[in-house]
């Protein structure tokens, strides 16, 4: 019995190649489906990336609106101080000029107020910093004043609004909450 010798390691887990003998088959793989798979994957990725390139312009763009809004709003008080120039005054008719532009800059970008007066109360826009009798313009739960106008800017909300709410008078039955005087002449009832 002679025993045969190979040079070299013999790698593991294979047997000796038999003479005539074919390799073993590999799976088939479906390449059509692989592929319809990959484009699948891609497409995803590509919208994906989309989404996230347009959510990250509209946040950078918010930014800058929300910077630009004080400059804004010293624009409109140094408008309001020139109304009481006469119409013909050159300063005046330049802060009209001014505030056209301004005001076609905010819609071009989607910029939209929050807040007017008489329109009713929504606590997800607007901040009530006071409230006030109700008027015949602004009934009970509606906007009286604007201290502080908010904006919109595609949907979501670049600042609140801080407004005074009209509030109903209480009916003498149902005092408010914290009203001393209501608190004391409850005390006084037996």
């Amino acid at each position: 019995m002679t025993e045969e010798r190979t040079e070299g390691p013999v790698p593991t887990g294979t047997a000796p190649a038999e003479a005539g003998a074919t390799p073993p088959a590999e799976p088939v793989e479906d390449w059509a489906t692989r592929y319809k798979y990959l484009l699948a994957d891609f497409e995803n990725y590509r919208r994906r990336s989309e989404r996230d390139r347009e959510s990250v312009t509209r946040q950078s763009r918010g930014a800058m609106l929300r910077e630009l809004l004080p400059i804004l709003e010293a624009f409109q008080a140094a408008r309001q101080a020139a109304e009481r120039l006469p119409a013909s005054d050159p300063l005046r008719q330049g802060f009209t000029l001014l505030d056209r532009e301004w005001m076609t800059f905010l819609k071009h970008e989607g910029v939209e107020p929050v807040a007017r007066v008489g329109e009713p109360f929504h606590a997800h826009e607007s901040e009530a910093v006071g409230e006030a009798p109700p008027r015949p313009e602004a009934p009970g739960g509606s906007i009286v004043e604007v201290v502080q106008q908010g904006y919109r800017f595609f949907g979501g909300l670049l600042r609140p609004a801080k407004v005074i709410v009209a509030r109903a008078p209480a009916s003498p039955d149902d005092p408010r909450p914290g009203d001393a005087t209501a608190v004391a002449s409850s005390e006084e009832k037996p």
